[in-house]
């Protein structure tokens, strides 16, 4: 039976990655290796991201919402803007379009930060003998993470590749990456600042995941219109 609740769990943790692979012209451009090179900057990005956490945050006993520290995290956070921005324009890709390209990159981007941050904790925890909702919670976060970084990727693509987008929709892009990016931070003061619980969470980073992926397609959609 714990056997069985891991599958399923690491099933709906890792399974939508690959669902997402094949069921979109990703697999027939044989992207895999634009997925496997963004995955590698994400790993390098959050390795650095861990030096300045541990060198510029002090450690708290308390589980209180602290202000200046969560200002620290999110500036600290914007190191994936970087990293994405240098997967996206740095990484030699294939001859692939830029809509293809930014989804590659996305995807490879959440599925290193599910094994990252998902896969120990299920291994470990999934096989135990009494059963929880945590690990299905956090399969259920690692989709909404997975819609949330391909909507990052998208609206960066807009920002660093796309030249002659409308200049009306040029704050509206930068505010919705800015919205994506901080989403750790704000997800951790629902936690800490207005005392959420783990369930609630996700439902809000689910819903918030499909509101940004709407917009993105949105403002994708209407960068892509030719101007008159």
């Amino acid at each position: 039976m714990t056997i069985f609740h891991f599958f399923n769990c690491a099933i709906l943790t890792f399974g939508p990655h690959a669902v997402y692979y094949s069921a979109t012209p990703l697999s027939e451009y044989d992207t895999i290796g634009t997925s496997i090179r963004a995955a590698v900057v994400y790993l390098i990005t959050a390795l650095v991201k861990l030096v300045c956490l541990a060198t510029f945050l002090n450690v708290s006993e308390s589980d209180s919402f602290d202000p200046y520290q969560e200002l620290l995290k999110a500036l600290i956070g914007f190191i994936d803007v970087a990293g994405l921005y240098f997967a996206l324009t740095q990484l030699a890709h294939r001859n692939i379009s830029q809509n293809h390209k930014f989804q590659a990159v996305g995807l490879g981007w959440a599925f290193a930060d599910s094994v990252l941050h998902r896969l120990a904790p299920l291994w470990v925890g999934a096989r135990g003998l009494e059963f929880t909702w945590d690990y299905i919670l956090q399969g259920l976060e690692a989709n909404a993470n997975l819609v949330l970084s391909i909507s990052l990727a998208a609206l960066g693509s807009l920002m660093w590749l796309r030249k002659n987008k409308p200049k009306t929709l040029i704050p509206i892009i930068y505010a919705c990456a800015g919205i994506v990016a901080t989403m750790p931070s704000i997800t951790s003061y629902l936690r800490q600042g207005l005392g959420w619980h783990f369930p609630k969470v996700v439902g809000f980073e689910l819903f918030t995941s499909l509101v940004m992926a709407f917009i993105s397609w949105q403002l994708f959609a209407a960068c892509q219109r030719p101007s008159n």
